[in-house]
């Protein structure tokens, strides 16, 4: 974690400044130290570099422990369906198999074979019109992000696709967040083989409770991550208070009509940002000035289920063939 986040942050909970011990560091980043609240006495941890800012109320030191994903865990219990998996052929593996190898790799830190595996699963798991169409927001994106202020902060940044290449293309520090910290503890290992750790720096936080000060962040970004956050009232309120200029967010929606899908995706509490007019309206009541810039539609088909896992696919949705409209939501501060 950079020190100049030092000045951004402050207590996710009752938003009091925080007093700062440092134990260890690498120049200006921070490798291991405390933020202790001023006012209510909560204390949160750097260990790693990650800065862990998820609230008093969850264990954070348990979850520090748990090293494991749970594909790991199943395939830990079954480790006859871990030899198919890891020793088949990667050409004789289904799309959605291969897929799950290249998570596996990843976790294991062979991130050569994890990404070979997981561009010969792309290229059949999606259509070619739906990869078109995302790397068109990442493209799009990264040429609005050119002519903004930096560092970046990326809100759910998961397997990091979009910081990967904010730091490789425009030079720019980025701030990677998510909630799960075994996914930071993989991404640090992914930075360090890529070479661009030094202008990373990573934050374990629950975006609707964030520990960011008032209007601190110029700009911010995120993959596709937004509907992934339930309660997007309350994340749309809070992300307005935080951000004082852009939000770059890539974004998908579904077809209000078609049927199929709208019910897996009710029943599951994604509705609120998975269609246009619905997303947009929460963006508005949050405070937001909203555009939807960079559109394009492309078909996309249910990913296959997996021939190992029983009932595992790469992707929850669609689980029907429909037309998705992908695009940059743009919003800034309305005040």
């Amino acid at each position: 974690m950079d020190k100049f986040l030092i000045d951004m942050l402050e207590c996710p909970v009752c938003h009091q400044s925080l007093d700062w011990q440092i134990d260890e560091q690498f120049n200006d980043h921070i490798e291991k130290a405390e933020a202790r609240c001023v006012g209510c006495n909560a204390v949160y941890p750097i260990r790693d570099g990650i800065g862990i800012f998820l609230t008093p109320y969850l264990p954070r030191n348990d979850l520090w422990e748990q090293v494991e994903s749970q594909l790991t865990i199943y395939l830990q219990d079954h480790p006859d369906i871990e030899r198919q998996l890891m020793d088949t052929p990667i050409d004789d593996l289904s799309p959605t198999d291969q897929h799950f190898r290249a998570l596996v790799l990843e976790e294991r830190g062979d991130f050569t074979g994890s990404r070979e595996a997981e561009v010969l699963s792309n290229q059949n798991l999606y259509t070619s019109a739906y990869t078109n169409c995302w790397d068109s927001q990442i493209k799009y994106t990264l040429d609005a992000l050119s002519t903004l202020d930096g560092p970046v902060v990326d809100l759910a940044s998961g397997r990091c696709y979009l910081v990967e290449k904010i730091i490789e293309q425009l030079k720019k520090s980025v701030v990677a967040s998510d909630f799960s910290l075994n996914v930071l503890r993989r991404d640090i290992k992914l930075f360090e083989f890529l070479g661009i750790e030094q202008h990373v720096s990573l934050l374990a936080f629950d975006a609707r409770l964030t520990p960011f000060r008032d209007g601190s962040i110029k700009t911010m970004t995120t993959n596709l991550g937004l509907p992934n956050i339930q309660n997007p009232g309350r994340l749309l309120h809070e992300l307005n208070r935080i951000v004082c200029g852009t939000m770059l967010a890539i974004s998908q929606f579904f077809p209000v009509d078609d049927e199929p899908n709208k019910k897996v995706i009710v029943d599951a509490g994604l509705d609120p940002l998975l269609y246009r007019l619905s997303a947009i309206e929460h963006f508005i009541s949050a405070g937001w000035s909203v555009k939807v810039e960079n559109t394009c539609v492309a078909e996309a088909l249910p990913t296959p289920a997996s021939k190992l896992l029983e009932g595992a696919r790469a992707d929850g949705l669609p689980v029907a063939p429909t037309e998705m409209e992908w695009c940059v939501l743009r919003a800034t501060n309305a005040e």
